[in-house]
């Protein structure tokens, strides 16, 4: 079974469908479509009330309602003193809304329950269109790595303690990189079997070590998995190792050479992913036929690098895929930022901000979508302030391979409450229909709409 990956926070934010104020009732917003899809000048009514604890001093709860998490279109107050309350708006072009209730003691503060919506989402476009040689500059790179060796260092492990590991091969791996850096990453793959279907898992944000039994369950139904650290960083060190180096070395990573695209800290990252593949392909246990790559949030930014730039990619599955359409907040109408938050206000920090402006371009995963080829699965929150739900399906509409979208209209980034469950569940069915070499199931032409379950 996949394991759900552990959860980041970069900001001190929270996202939930739901949430407990300190020690108090428990709100929720529920859209009157199930799927939150409206389309255009169709009011949204939310439903707003309360599934435990007491709600008699709840007289006056502010509100707001935001296009793409950033313009005001509505606000106000309720009241669920007596029962449910309703907030109710629209917008005129295609996008997503954020409805937003505050605690009455503190109502500017962080919000203590969302609400979303999404509208047209199948002509939400990109906010800005890529850097004119954002082409070139990735070709260029792309030679430079293929000057440099894989030169796989390969160490067996045993892994007999960790529970279900009978019967996998796992082992440690290094590979080299751009500039004298390198790939640290974990394989799996069944002892029993000469050839098998690749996969390769790239990592949510954060400072980490890897965990074995994530790669162990990828392998177990008879995968070759690989599973890489975003960082050029051994994967298997104490919590104390990573924690100083989160708060040393890599804190706030993101914006390490942000204002130079040689520099950036994410181009190592991205050509590491690149040479990760470029090893499944090598290894004679590979099947020559099936390279699927997955990832949720900064991992799934990586995904749509690596499909976009290695053509043997035979498939994708990302959910909640940080990085989509950095621009945002330059667009008409503006979008608000999201992670890695290049364009918010404090992403200067004593930086050149035309410079990072620059620089993140060639770093949107949104650019590399119109270069994938192979069938996509991309699953998006509609509660998401992480991986903003605009930015998301606009990466996902440059996509011009077969594809198809989940929208998750009460999940927040972390998929609070099981929120995300239809993605799982879409998942496992592609993967298994992958291995055995059948069509991923996508939807016809006539019956392609996003998904509503």
């Amino acid at each position: 079974m996949l394991a759900i990956p552990r959860l980041f926070c970069v900001l001190i934010s929270v996202s939930f469908a739901s949430l407990a104020f300190a020690d108090g009732p428990v709100l929720t917003l529920k859209p009157d479509h199930a799927d939150g899809i409206y389309a255009l000048n169709e009011n949204v009514v939310w439903t707003v009330d309360i599934t435990s604890g007491d709600r008699t001093s709840m007289t006056a709860m502010p509100y707001t309602v935001k296009k793409d998490g950033l313009t005001d279109v509505a606000k106000g107050t309720i009241d669920l003193s007596a029962g449910p309350a309703t907030i109710t708006a629209t917008r005129a072009e295609p996008g997503a809304l954020l409805a937003q209730v505050y605690s009455p003691t503190a109502p500017h503060g962080l919000a203590i329950a969302f609400g979303g919506a999404v509208y047209d989402p199948d002509h939400i476009g990109l906010a800005v269109p890529e850097p004119a040689d954002f082409g070139a500059f990735w070709q260029g790179k792309l030679k430079e790595l293929a000057a440099v060796p894989l030169n796989p260092v390969v160490e067996k492990v045993d892994v007999s303690s960790v529970k279900n590991s009978a019967g996998i091969d796992y082992y440690k791996v290094t590979l080299d990189n751009i500039r004298g850096t390198h790939v640290h990453g974990q394989l799996a793959r069944p002892t029993k079997g000469d050839k098998f279907p690749a996969i390769l898992m790239l990592q949510f944000a954060g400072v980490y070590g890897l965990d074995k039994g994530q790669v162990i369950a990828q392998a177990m139904p008879g995968w070759l998995a690989l599973n890489i650290s975003a960082h050029d960083l051994p994967i298997d060190e104490s919590d104390d190792y990573y924690k100083n180096l989160k708060a040393g070395a890599l804190k706030d990573y993101f914006y390490i050479g942000s204002e130079d695209r040689e520099t950036s800290y994410f181009l190592r990252m991205f050509l590491g992913c690149v040479q990760a593949e470029k090893y499944l392909e090598s290894r004679p246990d590979w099947d020559g036929k099936t390279l699927v790559v997955t990832g949720t949030s900064q991992g799934g930014l990586q995904s749509f690098v690596t499909a976009g730039l290695c053509p043997k990619v035979t498939g994708m599955m990302v959910l909640v895929p940080a990085g989509c359409d950095v621009y945002g907040p330059l667009g008409n109408p503006p979008r608000q930022f999201g992670w890695p938050y290049w364009l918010a206000p404090w992403g200067a920090k004593g930086r050149d901000m035309k410079k990072v402006q620059e620089t993140a371009g060639y770093f949107d995963a949104a650019y590399f979508a119109s270069r994938i080829h192979c069938p996509s699965l991309v699953a998006v929150a509609l509660l998401d302030e992480a991986a903003r739900p605009g930015g998301v399906i606009a990466a996902y509409n440059e996509i011009k391979a077969p594809k198809k979208l989940d929208i998750m209209p009460l999940s927040n980034h972390y998929g609070t409450g099981g929120a995300q469950a239809d993605y799982f569940k879409d998942y496992y069915a592609w993967k298994t229909a992958i291995q055995k070499d059948q069509p991923v199931p996508i939807p016809t032409v006539a019956d392609a709409a996003p998904n509503t379950k």
